[in-house]
């Protein structure tokens, strides 16, 4: 389903399932990632959903500021498999999170407009949806396993509807896989 007029990445509150038909193929960029062949099949063939809450709130550690910021907790789950649990917090400030299917990566939010976007893929076809900062940007980096994945979410028009979306590109040396992620608003 299509993402209503009020969910904007200043509201990504509710559930969204990854529209497979629409999205690219994970494999390549999972691939990438040192995800194994059974695992990348698994998560081929599985219902991917995203449980996300956005808020408003102090940052966590390490920054100490009392400054407002955003956080997006995200809890995503593919059927038959375990979830992962995202805890991102938009203040840039690195934070390592580990989980059973990317390892320990070290990461980092925040806003951004599409003149901050350097990679072509990356600010490609987005809709722009109010001023100034309205786009998400992560970078995370596995130093263990050698790879940066970094993101840009948003809104894009996908068959002739608005959908949320993500592009992310995985750099590993001079290797390169990038995606479009499309995802379905699930109505409550």
């Amino acid at each position: 389903m299509a993402a209503p007029a009020s969910k904007t990445t200043k509201d990504l509150n509710g559930n969204w399932t990854m529209n497979k038909t629409l999205s690219d193929s994970s494999d390549p960029v999972l691939s990438l990632q040192g995800v194994g062949f059974l695992t990348r099949k698994a998560i081929g063939l599985a219902t991917v959903t995203l449980e996300i809450k956005q808020y408003e709130g102090p940052p966590k550690p390490p920054n100490t500021a009392t400054d407002v910021v955003t956080h997006i907790d995200i809890i995503q789950s593919a059927s038959k498999l375990s979830s992962t649990e995202e805890k991102r917090c938009f203040d840039n400030f690195p934070r390592t999170h580990t989980d059973w299917l990317f390892g320990t990566v070290e990461g980092r939010s925040r806003w951004v407009s599409l003149d901050e976007v350097t990679d072509e893929f990356l600010k490609k076809d987005w809709l722009v949806e109010g001023e100034g900062q309205s786009f998400i940007t992560n970078v995370a980096e596995n130093k263990e396993k050698g790879w940066v994945a970094e993101q840009v979410w948003g809104f894009q028009i996908v068959d002739g509807e608005r959908r949320y979306c993500r592009h992310v590109v995985v750099t590993k040396g001079s290797e390169r896989a990038q995606i479009r992620l499309v995802y379905d608003y699930d109505e409550q």
